[in-house]
């Protein structure tokens, strides 16, 4: 049986309720045991818990590890050439304005 994760977890259950689904109202857990009763659905083909982004931790299908693989590949492939490419011209930026950034020359100390 599925956990879902969604972003609108009240309005989820909501449109599951209206097709028909006993929504947090005590029906029996048969396989999602673990499911908090406020977020468990109950379909005649099956069962469903959904989850708020705030609630991932106490999913038990997916684990924070597997969700935080997908984003972070995500946030890499929004950097065009991938975070090496966004170190590599921070580092050579570094070096031109080191290179002829116009320095302070040291006075000598008070005699």
């Amino acid at each position: 049986m599925p956990e879902l994760l969604t972003k609108h977890p009240e309005l989820t259950l909501k449109v599951l309720k209206g097709a028909g689904a006993v929504c947090g109202e005590g029906a029996e857990q048969k396989i999602l045991k673990q499911c908090p009763a406020e977020r468990f659905c109950s379909l005649q083909s099956g069962e469903i818990c959904v989850y708020g982004v705030g609630d991932i931790a106490k999913m038990t299908q997916l684990t924070v590890p597997e969700l935080a693989a997908a984003v972070c590949t995500d946030a890499r492939s929004a950097l065009p050439g991938g975070a090496g490419t966004l170190f590599a011209a921070v580092f050579v930026v570094g070096l031109v304005l080191g290179r002829w950034w116009p320095r302070r020359k040291a006075r000598p100390p008070d005699a």
